[in-house]
């Protein structure tokens, strides 16, 4: 039997190291492929260079902004797609009103952090609300990600919130997504709800539940074994 291709697709301001105890653990069940976003500003972009790149069939499995990088894979081209991994992630576009600047000032605030005062010290605010409160004191944990974050430019980071604010809604492609689908979200993510994962879930026929216990937002590296587990129980359906 032909192994399929895993393609995982990291978040904002992420890369291949959200993703290290996922292609270890599924090594043996896929050829795995991870995104690099570049410079790209917009989702549809950022999708369009996976699928350029991309085998004419793969299972895609995207961390946050990834999972609506996903969305948009599946938008340009759901044939292609075998199976959709969504995790901690969302469908909704920004908000109108009070809402949505509030979201936008907090994320340019951030962004202006990273340009007058580096990458690393932005990410030190910022990782307080992404990794369960319990985690913080986790060395290991919290440095890998602020490594990660560093890695990026704040050009980067500006392209990539650009693309974040000028979001797609996708929540419309939910009832039409038939492949083999996981939505997976930790318990404790405070930036995208589990409450909205249980509704994606409902929304795509089909689709398994899974809610991390003891994780943030970050769940791929909180609680690699959990997630790990879950998206090899979504390979084997596909």
């Amino acid at each position: 039997m032909t192994r399929p291709t895993l393609l995982l697709v990291p978040g904002l301001l992420c890369d291949a190291a959200v993703w290290a105890e996922q292609r270890k653990a599924l090594a043996a069940d896929a050829d795995i492929v991870v995104a690099d976003h570049g410079t790209l500003d917009s989702l549809p972009a950022m999708a369009a260079r996976i699928l350029e790149t991309a085998p004419a069939r793969f299972a895609i499995a995207g961390h946050s902004m990834g999972g609506r990088v996903a969305f948009e894979v599946m938008r340009q081209a759901p044939e292609r797609i075998s199976g959709l991994a969504l995790l901690d992630t969302a469908c909704r576009p920004l908000a109108r009103g009070a809402e949505g600047e509030q979201e936008r000032h907090g994320r340019l605030a951030l962004l202006a952090t990273a340009r007058r005062e580096g990458m690393r010290v932005m990410a030190r605010t910022w990782v307080q609300g992404m990794v369960h409160p319990a985690r913080l004191g986790d060395a290991a944990l919290v440095d890998a990600i602020l490594d990660m974050f560093e890695r990026k430019t704040p050009d980067v980071f500006a392209a990539q919130i650009h693309a974040l604010l000028s979001r797609p809604d996708a929540c419309g492609l939910l009832e039409d997504i038939r492949c083999p689908t996981l939505v997976l979200c930790g318990a404790q993510d405070s930036w995208s709800l589990p409450q909205g994962h249980r509704d994606m879930a409902a929304a795509i026929r089909g689709s398994t539940l899974a809610i991390v216990e003891d994780s943030g937002h970050m769940a791929p590296m909180e609680r690699p074994a959990q997630v790990s587990a879950a998206l090899a129980a979504w390979l084997a359906r596909l």
